[in-house]
């Protein structure tokens, strides 16, 4: 019998491939999973020195830094729904008509003209799915599921609303009670109970075997997934599982550290057991710095409000300052980055998007400014230079600074979430490499920093009149102005 010639050995093989079912390809794209905490500073993780000092140890965060790279210099929006406006857009949260967190009970959220990272990645072929809390929408047409996931379990707004039902006078307001969702792209999601104290300590654990099944299915599946798990740790009230609470015998905030790094450690198991782990991209990061709310603050007890930990950085979310806008990162994908890598340069949330559009093969959109940068290259090692060298420091709608290397523009500063707001009629200038915590005004004789810095600034304000932001609750049907 003769053996086939090379040739045709070439024209099997590509038929082969051509034949192969469409999901069997999709699976040479990493899987992946962002983990987003709410209110988590800078300094609790054990890799950036917190951990033992904050009350436990936390070796699945540390295993998972060193396993991969670490960012000291990774920046955020530095309220909640500015930041989720962010990471999911690739855009300045102003932009999209998200620079504040509602206070009202209107519309608000993004409208259907956004894209989000969701959308993006549904396109290349993943699977969405999405475990936690939203903040960007409460109404019809605006939930995950309208947004580009397929699936979405949680909660609209922001867990401080587990509190209203225990409150006096809440039950007579009218105002609408916050309530666990679920549901499926193109349905409406359903209620599944309302998100009360007693469901409060309980949902992160739901949120996380919630994404382990999610991860199973697509992985048999041989689907590339996206999973965005949004968890409402450490957010105010602060309350531990039933399992956790006790356990590490050094305080509430030590038992809430071991409960976050369990549950890592229970998704980083499922990737390694299901055989994916070289092929899937975990992401551990926050939405911003953390709270620091007093007793004398909350009509709760004094065991859940805590003052979370910003590390060096001064403040905590609500400021222009480092210990808002800093947040922990350590991104982790087998074989491609680095194990053990440290880089403080500056990276934002905006980036993700455009960054893993990049190594998904999605699609940016070209009809609107895009703040985001590709940073894969950066990420994989490939240079030793993010690429930003700044951006822009909002506190709401306002512009509080610039960020500039290792420089820092004020405006205005606010001294806390509920501070003093001080607007200066020359901008203070801060060295982060001398004065982390931001106390000493070098503006003379380093007033060459403004004429490095401003720049960026300048072409922000440009693009802000060539792309008008959408108005806050602006209706869908949205479309921008010629």
């Amino acid at each position: 019998m003769n053996k086939p010639s090379h040739h045709l050995c070439w024209i099997l093989l590509l038929c082969s491939i051509v034949c192969l079912p469409r999901h069997v390809i999709a699976q040479e794209k990493p899987n992946i999973i962002i983990i987003f905490m709410d209110n988590f500073g800078w300094g609790e993780p054990g890799f950036n020195g917190g951990g033992i000092i904050r009350g436990a140890p936390t070796p699945r965060m540390d295993t998972l830094a060193e396993e991969g790279l670490r960012l000291t210099n990774f920046n955020v929006e530095v309220q909640c729904t500015p930041s989720r406006s962010a990471i999911m857009t690739g855009r300045y949260a102003i932009r999209s008509g998200n620079g504040t967190v509602p206070l009202g009970e209107g519309v608000y959220g993004l409208v259907q003209w956004e894209v989000t990272m969701a959308e993006m990645l549904s396109e290349a072929g993943y699977a969405t799915g999405m475990f936690g809390k939203w903040h960007l929408g409460r109404t019809p047409g605006r939930y995950p599921i309208d947004q580009g996931f397929d699936e979405w379990y949680g909660v609209p707004n922001s867990t401080d609303e587990s509190v209203y039902a225990s409150l006096e006078g809440f039950t007579e307001s009218g105002v609408s009670e916050t309530y666990v969702m679920a549901g499926k792209k193109g349905e409406v999601p359903k209620k599944v109970r309302p998100y009360r104290l007693d469901y409060r300590p309980l949902i992160d654990r739901d949120l996380t075997d919630r994404a382990i099944g999610f991860m199973k299915k697509n992985a048999a599946a041989k689907k590339p997934f996206f999973i965005y798990l949004p968890y409402t740790a450490t957010h105010f009230p602060t309350m531990p599982h039933p399992d956790f609470k006790g356990k590490s015998g050094k305080g509430l905030w030590g038992d809430m550290l071991m409960q976050i790094d369990s549950y890592l450690g229970d998704l980083i198991d499922t990737i390694d057991e299901l055989g994916i782990k070289d092929n899937t991209i975990v992401v551990f990061t926050a939405d911003n710095g953390p709270e620091s709310l007093s007793s004398g603050e909350t009509s709760l007890t004094v065991e859940t409000a805590v003052h979370g930990s910003a590390g060096p950085w001064r403040s905590s979310l609500f400021t222009g300052y480092e210990g808002a806008l800093r947040v922990p990162f350590a991104i982790r994908w087998p074989g491609r980055i680095e194990a053990g890598r440290v880089s403080d340069e500056i990276v934002h949330e905006m980036d993700l998007f455009p960054t893993f559009a990049r190594i998904a093969g999605g699609k940016v959109p070209t009809d609107r400014k895009i703040d985001g940068i590709d940073v894969s290259g950066f990420l994989l090692g490939k240079t030793d230079k993010s690429g930003r060298e700044g951006f822009i420091v909002y506190m709401g709608n306002d512009i509080f600074g610039v960020k500039w290397r290792h420089w820092k523009l004020h405006f205005k500063e606010q001294t806390g979430w509920n501070g003093v707001l001080r607007e200066y009629t020359m901008p203070r200038v801060y060295n982060l490499l001398n004065d982390p915590y931001e106390r000493d005004n070098v503006l003379f004789p380093n007033t060459w920093v403004l004429k490095a810095g401003l720049p960026q600034l300048e072409e922000h304000v440009l693009s802000l009149k060539k792309y008008p932001p959408i108005p806050t609750g602006a209706p869908d049907p949205y479309m921008p102005p010629e």
